[in-house]
């Protein structure tokens, strides 16, 4: 700790001299000019002022502005939560956090907030929902053991030194202006004390891992690292392709139990599974991360003695009081209460019947004249004319679309009409998060939107194609005249 806070302090204090100095003898030059050569270069001192004093302003150190991340959680409106959290903290000898607060991905951090440069401050946690979803009681509590060894380590109170410093930095380039050749002390700076706290940090995870492990256990700890590294990506995924269509329809899904049905998905599972299995295999730390590579984290922990306290497999998001109102102000946080308060709710159930059936009947509709004469059979050699036909096809409001996307919104257009098709004949469709739109009639599986693909890559043959249109009773169906309101 001690060589830490030396190195973070001596590092900080570097920059601020290496700064003023900078500073001081640009504004010294027009002085110097003046007195002792007797004359004045307008554009020399000019620029000198101007470098100067932009690089004194910048490094003028910021008050911290803290925006909530999400709801807060109080003790009174979650006791189960607060009684873990305090459970770990009297575990590691700690005091509680100030201010807990509900974020949506998949993570955990502490932080010291509020006023300069780390003083006047308080101590600040934010949980995940995602997060809390995924984990187990156990690995939550790890995590959270993780967390305060932040605090333990004194990590939080050297944050925002190297933040605020870090944000100088920043703001001392930005203000130069790119090209300039006082950039270059700055740019040199800034890698080596990157690289330098970084490092440090690198360090501290570490030490919070080993105080997890000793706390909690490392079996729990470990699979909840495993968890993170590998379902932390899936989450901008999730919101993007899966919540926002959602959100933007007017709708508010359950977020966690959706994402939790979006990474145990084949596809999805499958997906992290491969990218925890390469990281345990040849992660590798680069001098800019700040966190290390799973492989040495767990390597680190793994032949520590296990925590005398039992393990439990319980969610950890069972202890979370009211999570519909939880996850409305979730949403409420992120995309303003004003427009959080129109969503109506639905459930992933009904996702396909209230959201997305309306839309795909709408775009169909308004795409007749270019399916009309249309037939299913008849989608193989059509596809090979695609970007010929694709110009006539629109979006469910008549607009036309960019020539670049044409193609894509005519293979979503045809892939729309296939799936109505389908369902006319008594078919059912699924939209389970971290699948493939399918369709299904007669134990016959289709997934319509990834038709026209398969098509031209000749994944489906054509008399494949005609057998399973056979088998769907859609063979010689006009998909610009079947469609129901």
């Amino acid at each position: 700790m001690a060589f830490r806070a030396f190195l973070a302090v001596a590092l900080m204090i570097g920059f601020y001299l290496l700064a003023v100095g900078v500073a001081l003898g640009l504004l010294y030059i027009p002085y110097a000019e003046v007195v002792y050569a007797h004359r004045i270069h307008l554009k020399l001192a000019l620029g000198c002022l101007l470098g100067g004093l932009a690089i004194l302003w910048s490094v003028v150190p910021r008050v911290d502005k803290f925006v909530p991340p999400g709801p807060r959680l109080t003790p009174d409106q979650q006791p189960r939560l607060f009684q873990d959290i305090a459970q770990v903290a009297r575990a590691v000898g700690q005091e509680m956090p100030a201010e807990v607060y509900l974020v949506p991905d998949v993570n955990a951090w502490v932080s010291q907030r509020g006023g300069i440069m780390g003083f006047g401050g308080r101590r600040v946690m934010g949980l995940g929902l995602s997060l809390m979803r995924l984990l187990s009681r156990s690995e939550f509590q790890a995590v959270l053991a993780h967390e305060f060894g932040h605090y333990h380590g004194g990590d939080t109170r050297l944050g925002p030194w190297i933040y605020k410093t870090r944000a100088a930095i920043g703001r001392t380039l930005q203000s130069l202006g790119d090209g300039s050749i006082l950039q270059l002390p700055f740019l040199w700076y800034g890698k080596m004390f990157l690289r330098i706290t970084h490092a440090v940090s690198r360090c501290q995870e570490f030490q919070a891992d080993a105080l997890a492990a000793r706390t909690v256990g490392a079996r729990p700890l470990i699979t909840g690292l495993q968890t993170v590294h590998g379902a932390g990506p899936a989450f901008q995924h999730y919101w993007i392709g899966e919540c926002a269509p959602l959100l933007q329809a007017g709708f508010q899904p359950p977020l966690a139990e959706g994402f939790y049905q979006f990474v145990q998905s084949s596809t999805i599972a499958g997906i992290i599974r491969q990218a925890i299995e390469e990281e345990m295999r040849s992660g590798k730390a680069d001098p800019y991360d700040t966190h290390p590579p799973l492989k040495e984290r767990v390597a680190a922990v793994m032949e520590l003695p296990p925590a005398s306290r039992a393990l439990d497999d319980t969610p950890a998001i069972a202890l979370l009081e009211n999570l519909p109102g939880l996850e409305a102000g979730l949403l409420a946080a992120m995309a303003g209460p004003e427009h959080a308060a129109r969503l109506a709710p639905v459930s992933w159930a009904e996702v396909c019947e209230k959201v997305y059936l309306p839309q795909w009947r709408r775009l169909v509709a308004a795409n007749r004249h270019a399916l009309d004469g249309l037939t299913p059979e008849s989608l193989p050699e059509r596809v090979a004319e695609l970007p010929k036909l694709a110009p006539a096809f629109v979006q469910a409001n008549g607009d036309k679309i960019n020539p670049e996307a044409s193609e894509g919104l005519a293979a979503a257009v045809i892939g729309a009409a296939v799936l109505l098709a389908v369902l006319a004949r008594g078919g059912t469709a699924e939209t389970d998060p971290g699948n493939p739109v399918s369709v299904t009639l007669h134990g016959v599986p289709l997934q319509p939107f990834n038709l026209v693909r398969q098509l031209a890559g000749r994944e489906l043959s054509a008399s494949a194609w005609a057998e399973q249109c056979r088998q769907l009773g859609i063979t010689g169906w006009n998909l610009g005249q079947g469609v129901s309101s």
